[in-house]
């Protein structure tokens, strides 16, 4: 019996293996198929940009470079050290006069592997009719652009030089643009790229909007989800938890790195009722900002409705708070057509 019953193991173990190969193909093809979908959908958003802001701005998509990747499966491979490619989105106003400067906004979107996306249309357009310039980059592991692209993520590190190399590209390449008058704004993941760009290279920017910025990897790992955890430990990402590599996950936050800051003028936002970037992050920043004795300004709205999305929305409450981002960046940049209210911000951006 022993041995009848050791045999039927055997056979059954040797059943598993094919369904497991079979489950592993099936797994990768799924994952495959979800990178192929992402890019369809950036395809037909890309679209979409041209008939929601094309009437007030020349619109392009760019393909442009940043620094090698962070690390390399084979480093000496043939290739390795190559620059990491990238495309870049630029919105110009219409009306513009190619003699002259401009003001440029340096617009990094949010999401651990987000992308820009026509959800952005009433800020962009709210931009272009003060006559700013805005470019906003599709920096490594930005989704939509195949699995390869999305691999190359290093969160909190080159993707930030990824934006300051699309910055970079706008004053080489277009002569209407003022190097003088650059700034650079974005909520969330966007929000930690702005401060990092502000950290790394405070003389190239003269201003900078964070909202709701995500800040402190090392309590966010505390308070997330497992499945998001496990986001960041995958071997193409960081590669290990917070707990087997907290000095990897300070690096990549703000609130562990103020010391760098140099006083560029900085308003940051957040809110108490924000279910994603919770505010003890950014708490922390504003904490460690103050105790390294740096200038800047902030406020933390209370439980305004919206949560993470609460100034980015179409609500009166979220107008009027853009209002006050605008006012801030343009005490610095001084644009033509600056919005200093309401009903200039409904007219700019929703058409009427």
């Amino acid at each position: 019996m022993l041995l009848l019953l050791l045999s039927v193991v055997g056979v059954n173990a040797q059943n598993q293996n094919p369904i497991r190969e079979e489950l592993k193909d099936l797994k990768k093809y799924n994952t495959n198929l979800d990178h192929r979908m992402d890019r369809l959908q950036k395809m037909l958003d890309d679209l979409i940009w041209f008939e929601r802001v094309g009437d007030v701005a020349h619109i392009d998509k760019l393909y442009i470079y940043g620094p090698a990747k962070w690390k390399e499966k084979n480093p000496t491979a043939k290739g390795a050290g190559n620059p990491v490619k990238f495309w870049t989105y630029t919105f110009i106003p219409r009306n513009i006069n190619p003699d002259k400067k401009y003001p440029l906004i340096v617009l990094p979107h949010g999401g651990v592997h987000g992308d820009f996306t026509t959800y952005y249309t009433h800020i962009v357009r709210e931009l272009i009719a003060q006559e700013y310039i805005v470019v906003a980059a599709e920096y490594r592991g930005s989704t939509g652009y195949g699995k390869g692209h999305y691999e190359k993520i290093d969160y909190g590190g080159l993707e930030n030089e990824d934006v300051y190399a699309s910055r970079n590209y706008m004053i080489e390449n277009y002569d209407f643009v003022d190097e003088n008058r650059v700034g650079i704004m974005g909520w969330s993941h966007g929000g930690m790229i702005t401060l990092f760009n502000l950290f790394n290279h405070p003389k190239d920017y003269k201003v900078g909007y964070a909202g709701v910025p995500v800040s402190d990897l090392v309590a966010r790992m505390g308070y997330m989800t497992q499945e998001y955890r496990e986001l960041y430990s995958v071997e193409y990402h960081i590669g290990k938890t917070a707990n087997d590599n907290l000095a990897e996950y300070r690096r990549r936050s703000p609130a562990w790195n103020t010391h760098k800051f140099q006083n560029t003028p900085l308003l940051i936002h957040t809110n108490t009722n924000d279910d994603d970037v919770n505010v003890l992050e950014v708490e922390h920043l504003i904490k460690s900002l103050k105790a390294d004795g740096k200038k800047f300004e902030y406020e933390i709205f209370k439980d305004v409705p919206g949560g993470h999305s609460f100034d980015r929305m179409d609500t009166k409450k979220a107008k009027e708070i853009r209002v006050k981002i605008y006012k801030f960046i343009g005490k610095e940049l001084n644009p033509n057509k600056p919005i200093t209210n309401l009903k200039q911000l409904h007219r700019a951006g929703y058409r009427y």
